[in-house]
């Protein structure tokens, strides 16, 4: 089923689901599908033996309980007067680091936690616009106008790379690192985190996914598949199948949120 509030003029519906995948016996990842909050997260666990799914779970749970707690800097000033931007950009910068501080800390704590970390994209509804924050390498889609774009750019190597020589396909698929992070929650004391934010348009479609969804099925796949005008939670078991049936190497996680009129 899919969950939906109304946040000032439009109506915002959330739907996801999370997945093994066909080769892990463990599913690292963890979402958040709001109940009461126009708040959605992502999150992908880092190092199997070293609790991924721990680190996950509590950046999920961290970003969340931050968000409650400051509920009272969420006035709804939008469409009444003007948003709170810089507010809201500095509740999602904060949110993730704090995150970050509380997966570093237990890794420190319990040596079975050592190096846990996880890759983490939320996306927080408010005021007419999408507040999203990104570290790592799960992404954040926008389909606009039956259009897909990315809004994040992975923090990975294979990326790092790609900004500094033009890389073959064949070069790109036969890149030994490609899975390697080069920022993540956990792995240091402080981390850097990009920030985005856009208006909210009446009909765009937000999908948030880890990179077992993305690594497996093309960009134009995950395009066609959003474009349905189905409920939005068969839209999400249907991209999960997909990378399912593609190989399911890895864990897959997809969180679609749409922006409708209220």
């Amino acid at each position: 089923m899919s969950i939906s509030f109304q946040v000032g003029t439009q109506r915002i519906r959330f739907a996801g689901k999370t997945d093994v995948g066909q080769v892990r016996a463990l599913n690292e990842d963890s979402i958040l599908v709001p109940k009461d909050l126009a708040l959605g997260i992502v999150s992908d666990g880092m190092g199997g033996h070293a609790c991924g799914e721990v680190a996950s779970a509590l950046a999920v749970e961290t970003i969340e309980s931050f968000y409650r707690g400051n509920a009272e800097l969420a006035a709804p000033t939008w469409p009444i007067r003007v948003p709170q931007i810089d507010v809201e950009r500095d509740r999602v910068a904060a949110a993730i680091k704090l995150a970050n501080s509380r997966i570093y800390r237990a890794g420190r704590e319990d040596a079975s936690k050592k190096g846990m970390g996880c890759t983490v994209d939320s996306l927080y509804v408010n005021q007419g616009r999408c507040f999203i924050g990104h570290v790592g390498d799960s992404r954040v889609y926008r389909l606009r106008g039956g259009q897909l774009g990315l809004v994040t750019e992975d923090h990975s190597m294979l990326n790092d790379y790609r900004r500094m020589k033009d890389m073959t396909d064949e070069e790109i698929a036969n890149f030994r690192h490609k899975n390697v992070v080069v920022r993540a929650l956990g792995l240091g004391e402080e981390v850097g985190v990009d920030v985005i934010v856009e208006e909210a348009l009446v009909d765009d479609r937000y999908l948030l996914c880890s990179d077992g969804l993305n690594d497996m099925i093309e960009d134009q796949a995950i395009a066609e598949i959003l474009r349905q005008d189905k409920r939005l939670d068969a839209i999400a078991q249907q991209l999960v199948d997909a990378a399912n049936e593609a190989g399911g190497k890895d864990n897959i996680s997809a969180l679609i949120v749409t922006i409708d009129k209220a």
